[in-house]
């Protein structure tokens, strides 16, 4: 009996998701696009010099606001004293790295379990090269943001490496944060009234 519970425990998960409930949600979206539209959503406030601070709760998806979150996620913005900081917090460039590589990492695990494929191991080391020249406005043909950058994937999973190359190429082409990051998209910035 054990052994038949562990057998259909492994069926219904991969790589730590629900299979069904993926097969299910993609089921659910081809019947009613609308359900695919999200908004996701942050507010910051600045504390002093380069410290401030991200709270990010609540979000509208699948039709409806969510309300599955009951206490804010709270993320402190630093700089390094080499950048006039006193190491409060990642800075924005890195918590974009963060973001990057979490939002990859998802992306190929999710796509694992969809395909059937196991992922044993999974990590990743992230490089991204900046010049300030842009941000300081000391050069006009330097980009205020990263120039580059480069992810290092390490993974063992149970298929050939060809359906691995396969996944990881899936993954840059749809991962939410890589495709952001790869494709210039319009961002408004506007002054609301205090």
């Amino acid at each position: 009996m054990k052994t038949e519970m562990m057998a259909e425990e492994t069926m219904t998960s991969l790589n730590g998701l629900d299979v069904q409930a993926a097969t299910d949600t993609i089921d659910a979206l081809t019947k009613d696009k609308s359900l695919a539209k999200f908004q996701f959503r942050a507010k910051n406030s600045w504390i002093n010099g380069g410290e401030n601070q991200s709270t990010i709760r609540d979000f509208y998806g699948a039709g409806q606001e969510d309300m599955s979150r009951t206490s804010d996620f709270v993320f402190a913005n630093g700089e390094p004293p080499v950048l006039l900081g006193n190491n409060e917090g990642a800075n924005p460039v890195e918590f974009l790295l963060h973001a990057l590589a979490g939002c990859v990492t998802t992306t190929i695990v999710l796509h694992a379990a969809v395909r059937g494929i196991t992922i044993r191991e999974l990590s990743t080391e992230l490089e991204g090269n900046i010049d300030l020249q842009g941000l300081l406005g000391l050069d006009e043909s330097v980009s205020a943001g990263y120039e580059s950058i480069k992810i290092r994937m390490h993974i063992k999973a149970d298929c050939s490496d060809e359906e691995l190359d396969d996944l990881l190429s899936y993954a840059h082409g749809h991962s939410p944060v890589c495709t952001t990051v790869c494709r210039p998209i319009p961002v408004q910035i506007e002054r609301v009234a205090a």
